[in-house]
């Protein structure tokens, strides 16, 4: 399900749990699959749902319970703006990771053609 778009698929997991709930299809109090189903489903490592979770539990969408799981939350909050800003910061911050990447791997480069690493003799 995650598309090789160059949106991080965490995000993309966010937005598609995240409309399934505005839209009713998951409702305020049900559970959400389990890691590994939502691992399955969407073919992306238990890290990577882990991380979506936390981005909806950040913007008030599901609550996780210890022991239980996670639960879409029963006061949903307003749609609005600050949905909108907090996706835009989102990528923001999502763009500047692949920016200091490129960054470092050019970096990284850099130094390998400055200071190449001796020969060994034998």
């Amino acid at each position: 399900m995650v598309e090789k778009s160059g949106r991080p698929a965490y995000l993309q997991i966010v937005d598609d749990l995240s409309e399934q709930i505005r839209r009713g299809t998951l409702t305020p109090g049900a559970a959400l699959p389990s890691i590994a189903q939502l691992g399955e489903r969407y073919d992306v490592s238990a890290s990577v749902i882990k991380s979506a979770i936390s981005v909806l539990r950040t913007q008030g969408l599901v609550v996780g319970q210890q022991g239980k799981g996670v639960f879409v939350s029963e006061a949903q909050p307003p749609a609005g703006p600050a949905e909108d800003i907090d996706g835009e910061v989102l990528a923001q911050l999502a763009e500047m990771r692949r920016t200091l990447k490129e960054l470092g791997d050019r970096l990284s480069a850099l130094e390998s053609a400055v200071f190449p690493k001796p020969k060994r003799s034998r």
